[in-house]
């Protein structure tokens, strides 16, 4: 690990941001340039103690899930991002398989959506990044680990915790989205990947998905519109729309519903009430 190439290299990332390029509003003046030590850690959900020691030479080696969490908040482009875990002792992530960094471009798009649910997801239907309205509605998923945090396999390996935000009568539609997405990461990233290890758990633990799995449906799109159950507010119609990366490995989703609708009240409520009990 280099702490002096990864010292200078978070610094000088740092002053090149402005406020609005991470969706921050600019406040009260500013000594220096760029964003502040305090804010690189609120985005990188960690203490600023933390960063503190990183930018002081003073730190330990940071995990890779630590370096990715630095380079969505530094909005690092895929060169910087395999330079800093390289400085940092690490190898650089495989671009096809990785999944945790979200392109700077993608986080440009989902820090102006403050007044909408919006959420960046995998291939996997693993949610990199979501924004308070989206957890407002969709409950917050930061904290899952491992296969837990593909959407799909929750799905499936959870039902009766994981299915309560769809009508009944939209679960199998549901499912066979889902299944048909899998198999179209699974046929670009290959058996050995997280797709596969989804596959042969899916395969012993939900007949349901064995049987969906063996109908070899490939396609990757989202529902145009859905119904989605908020626990307290009740249902919610929304329109669904969805902005691929070039390589079409993420996608951030954007819900919404048609002015002046019920849906839109309920949607504004959850925005003003954010994550708190309704």
């Amino acid at each position: 690990m280099d702490r002096e190439a990864l010292a200078e290299f978070l610094v000088r990332r740092r002053e090149q941001l402005k406020p609005s390029d991470v969706g921050l509003g600019a406040g009260a003046r500013r000594r220096t340039p760029g964003l502040r030590r305090e804010e690189v850690a609120q985005l990188a959900a960690m203490s600023t103690d933390y960063y503190a020691r990183l930018e002081q030479q003073r730190g330990p080696q940071p995990s890779v899930q630590i370096l990715a969490s630095l380079a969505r908040a530094l909005r690092l482009t895929p060169d910087e991002r395999d330079y800093l875990h390289r400085i940092c002792g690490h190898s650089a992530p495989d671009r096809t398989t990785f999944t945790d960094y979200v392109h700077p471009g993608m986080l440009r798009v989902l820090d102006r959506l403050d007044d909408t649910p919006a959420f960046v997801v995998s291939v996997l239907d693993e949610v990199l990044i979501q924004n308070d309205a989206a957890r407002a509605l969709l409950g917050d998923v930061s904290g899952l680990e491992g296969i837990e945090r593909s959407g799909i396999y929750r799905w499936f390996a959870h039902p009766h915790d994981e299915r309560g935000r769809y009508p009944e009568q939209d679960h199998l539609r549901h499912s066979r989205v889902l299944v048909a997405s899998l198999r179209s990461a699974y046929g670009a990233l290959g058996e050995r990947s997280r797709a596969g290890e989804i596959v042969r758990e899916l395969i012993v633990r939900s007949p349901e998905f064995a049987e969906l799995w063996n109908v070899h449906e490939v396609r990757r799109r989202f529902e145009d519109h859905k119904v989605l159950i908020h626990p307290e507010i009740g249902p919610i119609e929304v329109d669904c729309q969805a902005l691929f990366t070039e390589d079409e490995s993420q996608a951030l989703i954007v819900l919404t519903a048609a002015p002046g609708s019920d849906a839109a009240s309920k949607l504004e409520l959850l925005r003003v009430l954010g994550t708190q009990r309704v």
